[in-house]
């Protein structure tokens, strides 16, 4: 499942490009290092079910870790009962008594020996009928899980426990309670059999399953994607499976993992994921922490500094900074929903923007003009496409262009420039093997992206 917005590591963490799709530590995405986990014997190439807006980072993400999976797309926003039922009913399709996994794209495991023989044990009892979950054993009193209350074991090596009852996000009290009592907590993950799962969820969730199937039935290829109907898909109800199902099944069974997992939910989180020096410090990119301890600095662009301040982490990007006391960290989704409220483009959007044939990075904007830098990949091309508001300067700094301008097409070097007035027919292609970079100088009445027509689209975007 990798459809999610990931809000509590904000600012790095943004609708456009969310977090599992960041490297927050490490060269890899938390996406792509899902899909390592599951580079094994027992895994068959996974099903990535994730948001319309999204597909072009998963099938980018997906090549570069040389591994081949399929791609399912959400056209709305839902929760994850849906994305279960979608990948149920996917699974029903090859044989009723295929086993099904369900992993989140943005949790880590650092213990992949472990995971692999935790989902043998869960595919063992799930062929027997239960639906398995991974409950990790705790590493303190957390109050940001829900717990697992285990019973007896279903399996005779017990490596497989009942579920006993699912609980709710507990205070820190009760917390220490549950670490005590020898609860687990729900990381949600599942594993269980199509049918299984298909009955329970036209028991206890009809309208999920029913939306998902003809959503599914409905659905169209759209490039190498899967496309949801749209107007089936809506009418499935925003609800988790832990509500929709789990909480009701008697089919419920838990498998005890020490896997080293978390769900990197917090900027702490990520801290504790980080390396860090004798003072507990971490720095990642530019940053320089003095006479201070347990500091998290991370800046890609910009230095930045913490001096005789302890316990905060910095997250610095090229349009905001956020300056955190760990103790808090479950407060930065409440911020983003305040500058959600306020109409800040920071809580949606970076300064870059990513596209299926590379990104362009905002430089500067004032009244009727805005600059751009242009990043386009190796034979990728942008679509044929007008404006009826602004007119665009184009100059090349590394690569050759190549330039559609209403009937000519152009060869456009480095430290060349092109100009395209308002209305003119226009396409931009990279014909070499290095990446084309340009500055984009657009002047106008209005430059929204919105002011873009599309008349022919190699991405399938008209």
């Amino acid at each position: 499942m990798c459809g999610g917005s990931g809000t509590r590591v904000w600012p790095e963490s943004r609708e456009s490009l969310p977090k599992q799709f960041i490297s927050l530590f490490g060269a890899r995405s938390t996406f792509q290092l899902a899909l390592e986990n599951i580079d094994d014997p027992l895994f068959e190439p996974p099903i990535v079910i994730s948001n319309q807006d999204y597909r072009f980072l998963v099938s980018e993400q997906v090549k570069e870790t040389g591994r081949a999976a399929r791609v399912v797309l959400e056209p709305i926003r839902r929760d994850s009962a849906p994305a279960v039922a979608v990948g149920t009913e996917l699974a029903v399709e090859i044989a009723p008594e295929t086993i099904v996994a369900i992993f989140a794209a943005d949790h880590v495991i650092k213990d992949r020996a472990a995971f692999i023989a935790s989902c043998r044990s869960a595919a063992e009892a799930a062929s027997a009928g239960y639906i398995v979950t991974l409950g990790i054993k705790p590493a303190g009193p957390a109050t940001g899980y829900g717990y697992i209350k285990t019973g007896k074991p279903v399996m005779d090596d017990g490596s497989v426990l009942q579920v006993e009852a699912f609980v709710e996000k507990p205070d820190a009290e009760t917390a220490a309670r549950y670490c005590a009592e020898g609860y687990l907590w729900n990381a949600g993950n599942f594993i269980f059999r199509a049918d299984v799962m298909q009955a329970e969820l036209r028991q206890h969730a009809p309208l999920v399953l029913d939306a998902a199937a003809e959503a599914l039935g409905k659905a169209r290829k759209d490039l190498e994607f899967l496309l949801l109907d749209k107007e089936a898909f809506s009418r499935a109800p925003k609800i988790s499976i832990d509500y929709a199902v789990m909480e009701h099944t008697d089919k419920a069974a838990v498998v005890p993992a020490d896997i080293g997992w978390s769900d990197v939910g917090t900027w702490a989180a990520v801290d504790e994921l980080s390396p860090h020096d004798s003072d507990g410090n971490s720095v990642r990119g530019h940053g320089i922490v003095m006479h201070a301890k347990n500091v998290h600095i991370r800046s890609d662009d910009h230095l930045t500094t913490v001096v005789g301040v302890d316990n905060v982490i910095v997250v610095t990007t090229q349009d905001a900074v956020l300056v955190l006391d760990r103790a808090h960290g479950d407060k930065v989704k409440q911020l983003v929903d305040r500058l959600k409220a306020e109409n800040r483009r920071e809580a949606l959007e970076h300064k870059r923007s990513y596209r299926p044939w590379g990104y362009y990075q905002s430089i500067d904007n004032g009244p009727r003009y805005q600059v751009k830098r242009i990043v386009v990949k190796p034979g990728a091309q942008l679509s044929l496409q007008k404006h009826f508001h602004r007119a665009e300067h184009w100059i090349v700094v590394r690569g050759t262009a190549e330039v559609t301008r209403n009937s000519e097409t152009l060869q456009v070097h480095e430290n060349e420039s092109i100009f395209l007035p308002i209305g003119a027919v226009h396409r931009l292609a990279n014909p070499g093997k290095i990446d084309l970079e340009l500055i984009e100088v657009q002047t106008g009445s209005y430059l929204g992206e919105d002011d873009i027509v599309r008349l022919e689209d190699v991405y399938n975007r008209v």
